[in-house]
């Protein structure tokens, strides 16, 4: 089946995925872990163009294009356009796909992953075909764990494997800063580097947290399981997190997923100063910051 383009060109931010609490609560018999986590969506991200072409184009950019293992040929991006083909049941579209990398890789914020839902929603756009919400959700998973996440890219908690989603509190204005050592972390290594694999779960939320105080008050009751196993497989992740500890802007720090990259939440008037500060002291570490929400 033909389709028809809906627009000459879509474009659209694919933010990172920012855990802010990430519990493992156990271990299946097939070896995948169980979680229970606290995912946000700050305004920082990478950036996704599709437009129609006479033929089909991905173009790779951005200060972290070269990092991509394996090129444009394995690109999850690419993965992402013959699999919604199939599923929406048209013939591959001839588009030109422009992949701006600005977040840095294997770093704990989903990149891929977003990268990978935000070319989904941007093709249902950009084709007019609208798959139904649970083979949309098939399809996400099939292309990786942290993918459905992404698909709306709101508050949500994850819990499972990362496949059972419901939607997380309202959060404060307020601003967030990411931080990375630009040193690229496994995550089945801090995997293997993990001694207890069944914690507690995540404290119940309020519906909203009305302000930073109240988000960080219900952040400090909980955990980022994997930050100490982290720790042990890039101890640069230490220094991270003192030099936002350190700075008295910065109202909570912890690492995001299973590393490196970390966050300090503060208020949103502060956000700017702080990464300029950090790029100023480490100019050898990736820093962005925007709003939280």
């Amino acid at each position: 089946m033909a389709y028809t383009p809906q627009s000459a060109v879509r474009a659209e931010l694919a933010r990172a995925k920012v855990n802010l609490a990430l519990h493992i609560t156990g271990q299946r018999s097939d070896g995948f872990h169980l979680l229970d986590s606290l995912a946000v969506f700050p305004q920082i991200g990478d950036r996704i163009a599709i437009e129609p072409s006479d033929t089909l184009k991905l173009i790779v950019d951005g200060p972290f294009a070269r990092d991509l293992e394996g090129g444009t040929e394995n690109n999850l991006v690419l993965k992402s356009l013959n699999g919604f083909a199939e599923s929406a049941g048209i013939v591959v579209p001839k588009v030109k796909i422009t992949l701006t990398k600005r977040l840095p890789v294997a770093s704990g914020i989903g990149g891929g992953s977003s990268d990978a839902a935000t070319t989904l929603r941007l093709l249902e756009d950009i084709t007019g075909h609208y798959l139904a919400e649970d083979e949309l959700h098939k399809l996400a998973t099939s292309l990786g764990a942290d993918v459905p996440v992404c698909l709306e890219p709101e508050p949500q908690f994850m819990r499972g494997i990362g496949e059972d989603l419901s939607p997380g509190p309202g959060l404060p204005a307020c601003g967030i800063v990411l931080v990375n050592p630009k040193i690229g972390v496994e995550t089945p290594a801090v995997f293997k580097a993990l001694e207890h694999r069944k914690n507690p779960p995540l404290p119940k939320a309020p519906a909203e947290f009305d302000d930073l105080a109240a988000l960080t008050g219900y952040l400090v009751s909980s955990r980022n399981d994997l930050q100490v196993p982290a720790l042990s497989v890039c101890p640069e992740i230490a220094d991270v997190l003192t030099a936002l500890d350190a700075d008295s802007r910065v109202v909570f720090a912890r690492m995001s997923g299973s590393g490196a990259t970390c966050f300090g939440l503060c208020e949103n008037a502060d956000t700017r100063a702080i990464e300029m500060d950090l790029r100023s002291a480490h100019p050898n570490w990736w820093v962005a910051s925007g709003p939280l929400r």
